[in-house]
């Protein structure tokens, strides 16, 4: 597991989850730890390092 930072695209605070690694590619919907508005989370590991990372707003 790796924690990673980023901006929740609602609130704008800087908040950060848990991404699990030995999931190359990877789309779910993780609710904002201040706001709690769902939160689209994409993430791409190679060799269980983060590719790309994308944190966006349903709708």
């Amino acid at each position: 597991m790796e924690e990673h930072f980023f901006t929740c695209p609602y609130c704008w605070e800087n908040i950060s989850m848990l991404l699990d690694y030995s999931v190359t590619k990877q789309v779910y919907i993780e609710d904002c730890e201040v706001c709690c508005n769902p939160i689209q989370i994409s993430a791409t590991f190679l060799n269980s390092e983060l590719q790309d990372f994308q944190a966006n707003s349903l709708g």
